[in-house]
């Protein structure tokens, strides 16, 4: 294996600050993934076991995608429930299926650690000096940040936009302009220019609008295709958008509001479920606190933590009497089927705010 080509599957917009650091901290060619599609899950779905949920098979769409262009290297970020165990199992679906390549994971013993990425990308560059590779993992994780903050923003927003489409545009710029950071610097200054430039966008929004809150498991929450854009839907139906799951939230938030969340929800839980499942009952706690006018659950069909949560998130959603919706996605959800039942809540959650 003489040129290595590096690849990694999609995961919402985050192959942008991704593809960054493996720019920057590896002599190595970087190829994107093709852009998630039916095809995708198609593959995936192909040669994944049947019981496995489909974020595993979407990754492992991406993954064959990406070695029929020439990917010889591939990582994968791993940790959590069972998506622990995806790298070794994708890796040998793979290897079966005839394809030559260096597999690395990101996460040692389910938790990121810094010595351990670094010792992983050694192997794929051995100049590679600490400094350096601390440096761009600082400004990576900086760019996640930035991104994140203002995914939240429009996120809150673009439902309400005069001129449609202003708001994806301002984020294609974004994260156009981002792959080309220079620095911390340089990196801020271009974060508050398209805050500004967020904020600029003419709104016609309500003082009493519509609001939704996002929960669920943290990949159909992050990759926009799986849930066929819920988001985006919501978007069209005029309503304010709240979503809790992003990396910013699973790589610092998540752990630090822990025993916060834990004595809110005392009543419901005295620990935690596994993954999202706590998190996610607090947020339905929070959301009906906040006056939120439904709550959209979403997982990937037979995720266990969140099947164990929903019988609790559905007594908190009772005693707050606030709506809630569940969505189940695999390979055979129907997408005409999630917008008619999306439509049905809304018209729901629409008549109850004008009957109060």
């Amino acid at each position: 294996m003489n040129k290595k080509i590096i690849s990694f599957p999609h995961l919402g917009s985050y192959s942008v600050p991704i593809e960054f650091l493996l720019t920057h901290i590896t002599p190595h060619e970087v190829l994107i993934a093709p852009k998630i599609t039916n095809k995708t899950l198609e593959l995936g779905a192909k040669y994944a076991p049947d019981t496995v949920c489909i974020p595993f098979k979407y990754n492992l769409g991406n993954y064959i995608e990406a070695l029929e262009l020439g990917a010889n290297v591939l990582f994968q970020a791993g940790g959590g429930c069972r998506y622990g165990y995806y790298s070794e199992v994708q890796e040998k679906i793979l290897k079966d299926l005839g394809y030559t390549f260096e597999f690395y994971s990101l996460v040692d013993v389910d938790r990121f650690k810094v010595s351990y990425m670094y010792k992983t990308f050694k192997k794929l560059n051995p100049h590679l000096s600490f400094f350096k590779f601390f440096y761009y993992l600082v400004l990576t994780v900086l760019m996640v940040f930035y991104m994140d903050r203002l995914d939240s923003l429009i996120r809150k927003n673009i439902g309400f936009e005069i001129e449609h489409g202003l708001h994806q545009e301002v984020k294609k710029d974004f994260l156009r302009d981002f792959k080309k950071t220079k620095g911390f610097f340089h990196l801020h200054r271009m974060f508050r220019m398209y805050k500004k430039k967020i904020l600029r966008i003419p709104i016609k929004k309500p003082e009493n609008c519509l609001k939704v809150g996002i929960i669920g498991e943290l990949y159909t929450a992050m990759e926009p295709f799986s849930t066929y854009f819920l988001e985006m839907e919501l978007a069209k139906m005029n309503i304010e958008v709240k979503r809790f799951t992003d990396v910013t939230y699973l790589l610092f938030l998540k752990a630090l509001r822990r025993r916060k969340m834990l004595r809110d929800i005392s009543k419901y839980c005295t620990y935690t479920l596994g993954a999202d499942g706590m998190d996610n009952v607090w947020r339905t706690w929070y959301l009906a606190k906040n006056h939120y006018d439904g709550i959209i659950h979403t997982k990937p069909f037979g995720c266990t933590p969140e099947i164990g949560a929903i019988p609790i998130i559905d007594k908190v959603a009772h005693d707050e009497k606030i709506p809630i919706i569940y969505f189940s996605f695999d390979t055979q959800t129907s997408e005409v089927g999630v917008k008619t039942r999306l439509e049905a809540f809304y018209d729901m959650i629409l008549a109850q705010k004008g009957a109060q």
